[in-house]
């Protein structure tokens, strides 16, 4: 097997750009992957914030200035995870250079500057393009996505996928940019965390009719840098009811983004009901995956039940991981990019691969939407 040997650059040092530098250093976990990756290059505005990737010795580039990383020819992919308003000019300028491009949600501060980068997608078809969603890749998640597909739901009766965190429950948390319009743009926590929500119902084939959006501010003003109160502009939650298809059946989809979850830290749910079956995962219980049936029960009859099965540790990309072994959140991480860089190496086939663009502007749509619903008070077409 000839196995490709890619170089990555990372511009935004912070969390997101930690994580993936690590599960980069777990490339040999993975089973016969085509690609090796090695982390080259990482820029950030902020010196210091560069100073954690001293770590990574194949690291041989740090610069203030991502331009230096779009000129450097052995750079083949970046990885891009900055404030949204930064999206359009930083990912069109990534594509431009030729580089393959793995982008953080959600892409693009609204749907016009979505659409500004696949205009740029489209002039260059030789930059791989990829948006951040990393919690399908969960066992469990993958095993209730199986299910759906194989038709064990029957006639869908209803759906939900949610991504609940609680970051933002202290009121005392000072403003960050995320808290900010000018920043994390108009749709606030559905920019944050939509496509969280949004990759597995859009990839189901269930793109929404309607929407009716439930939009909250519940912290208005938050702590400045110096103490004062600052306002915050954008939506704390977001819970929209939409009208979707399944197998030419309409039913209710909801789906939740909310940075206010009291009892939450960063779960993500997905949950599917048929009359013939159903079935639910939670990141809160990760081995965990519930399956909804009607069984004879000795002695009693035929009963309702929800089983209760462990996932264990094989996603998409077979690991060197023990099969009964637990998964957790640095492996959805490994597995994300583990099927970006098949994907652009022509290798995925019918694997369950990273979001696309154009699922990440039809989330900016269903965004749009959900805001012009909250302010008419009634649903909205998509």
């Amino acid at each position: 097997m000839t196995v490709r040997e890619v170089n990555v650059a990372i511009i935004g040092a912070g969390l997101m750009g930690r994580e993936v530098a690590a599960a980069i250093q777990r490339w040999p976990a993975l089973v016969d992957h085509p690609v090796r990756p090695r982390l080259t290059a990482v820029c950030d505005i902020d010196v210091r914030a560069m100073d954690w990737f001293d770590r990574i010795e194949s690291v041989t580039t740090k610069t203030t200035d991502y331009a230096d990383l779009l000129a450097d020819p052995a750079v083949d992919v970046v990885y891009v995870a900055v404030r949204h308003d930064l999206h359009e000019r930083i990912y069109t300028d990534v594509i431009r250079a030729g580089k393959g491009l793995l982008a953080e949600k959600p892409f693009g501060i609204d749907v016009v500057a979505a659409e500004a980068i696949v205009d740029a997608m489209d002039e260059h078809p030789e930059s791989f393009v990829r948006c951040s969603s990393e919690m399908p890749f969960f066992p469990g998640a993958q095993m209730a996505i199986d299910y759906v597909r194989s038709g064990a739901l029957g006639r869908i009766v209803e759906a939900r996928s949610s991504f609940l965190h609680s970051s933002d429950v202290d009121v005392r948390k000072p403003i960050g940019w995320k808290r900010q319009r000018a920043y994390c743009g108009e749709a606030g926590v559905m920019n944050d965390l939509g496509m969280h929500a949004w990759h597995v119902p859009l990839r189901l084939g269930w793109e929404p009719r309607s929407v009716y959006g439930v939009l909250q501010d519940i912290v208005s003003t938050r702590p400045d840098a110096h103490g004062a109160p600052a306002v915050c502009d954008t939506w704390d939650n977001a819970v929209l009811h939409c009208t979707a298809v399944h197998d030419g059946v309409e039913f209710p989809l909801t789906t939740e983004t909310k940075r206010i979850a009291p009892g939450e830290k960063n779960t993500w749910v997905f949950e599917a009901i048929g009359l013939d079956g159903g079935v639910r995962f939670s990141s809160k219980n990760p081995k965990q995956v519930e399956i909804f049936a009607t069984v004879d029960v000795p002695g009693t009859g035929v009963e309702q039940v929800w089983q209760r099965i462990d996932s264990g540790s094989q996603s998409v990309w077979p690991t060197v991981t023990g099969a009964n072994f637990e998964f957790g959140f640095s492996d959805s991480i490994l597995q994300m990019w583990a099927v970006y860089l098949a994907e652009r190496d022509g290798a995925l086939q019918m694997r369950f691969g990273a979001a696309t663009p154009g699922e990440a502007v039809l989330t900016h749509r269903i965004f749009r939407a959900a805001i012009d619903s909250h302010e008419a008070g009634r649903a909205v077409d998509v």
